[in-house]
């Protein structure tokens, strides 16, 4: 197949990217010109289609212009922004634009279209168990809610394209920026819990959603459906912390608990800075919902059942590759 992939330059997006081209694809790389290139460029098989998916123009150029692209991987996003009209913009908006184009493009032999939501579109679980798939959406954040309506958007068109949403929670490993805070976090002696460190999560390893993404392009399953992805277990915070501590090979010097108040003030504090830059940050008084949050659990058998998927990486391991990787490039 010819897959366009959105956000190849980064996190997710480049796991999708080396993934599809290891198993014989060619790859459309929708990357801006500012991004950084250099891994993509090492990679066989990957065409460079400059743009940004909040530009319907570049959008269209990439899509209806490129000669035979027929699968999406819709992975591009904002994860943090300056406000809710910024996650909407580029959020949703690019979604529709994605959606546009891939109508306009070849809407009767376009394959697949996998737009990779996340479990903030559907919220936290309220009572310790895994959230069901076909759970009653309540996000909890802006960027929650710019997902749950991009959702909207990709699976209103179920009968005009073959779409499949998968929803990860969070993501980590290789080449990620905004968990590597926590593995730093750790290097430095520190240990990052909000009140007793009980909170559970659950997670997903970079290259196991990356080849969900690829499943769900592969898979023969209706157009519609939408999957929790993530390594089937549930971890309590705390205990995934001394496992970071294990695999960086050094315990931290603070073991305490941080009190919500002050994470707030950290929060405000964090808010002003942005404001100062015009830049937008991860710790915001918006983002405080989320963390308040006791449980962000979800359950992947639906997806791996039906998309014939598994993952292959614990988070115990998955930390221990990921500190390498880290310390192989430099980053700790």
């Amino acid at each position: 197949m010819r897959v366009l992939v959105t956000g190849a330059s980064g996190f997710l997006g480049s796991h999708v990217t080396e993934q599809l081209v290891q198993k014989g694809h060619s790859v459309v790389a929708l990357v801006r010109r500012s991004s950084s290139t250099k891994f993509l460029s090492s990679l066989r098989g990957v065409e460079l289609a400059y743009g940004a998916i909040e530009d319907a123009e570049s959008v269209r150029r990439a899509v209806v212009d490129a000669p035979g692209v027929d699968a999406i991987v819709h992975s591009a996003g904002l994860v943090k922004a300056r406000d809710e009209a910024e996650f909407f913009r580029v959020n949703v908006g690019g979604t529709r634009n994605m959606l546009d184009a891939a109508k306009a493009a070849r809407p009767t032999t376009m394959k697949r279209f996998v737009f990779v939501s996340s479990l903030a579109a559907v919220g936290p679980s309220h009572d310790g168990r895994p959230v069901a798939a076909d759970a009653r959406p309540a996000p909890v954040t802006r960027y929650g809610r710019s997902k749950l309506e991009a959702e909207r958007l990709v699976l209103a068109e179920k009968d005009a394209l073959p779409v499949v949403v998968l929803r990860p929670p969070m993501i980590y490993g290789p080449r990620d920026q905004e968990s590597f805070a926590f593995f730093q976090s750790v290097a430095r002696r520190f240990l990052p819990m909000l009140g007793d460190g009980k909170n559970t999560l659950s997670v997903i390893y970079a290259s196991d959603a990356a080849a969900a993404c690829i499943r769900a392009l592969e898979s023969d399953v209706p157009s519609g459906r939408a999957y929790f992805i993530d390594d089937g277990r549930v971890y309590v915070w705390r205990d995934m912390l001394a496992d970071v501590e294990a695999a960086i090979g050094a315990r931290a010097f603070v073991r305490v608990g941080v009190p919500f108040p002050l994470v707030r003030g950290a929060a405000l504090a964090s808010e002003g800075m942005s404001r100062l830059t015009g830049k937008p940050v991860m710790l915001t008084r918006d983002k405080l919902n989320e963390l308040a949050a006791s449980h962000w659990v979800c359950d992947s058998a639906e997806a791996r059942r039906e998309l014939g998927w598994e993952p292959q990486v614990s988070w115990a391991e998955g930390t221990r590759r990921a500190v390498a990787w880290y310390r192989e490039h430099g980053w700790l």
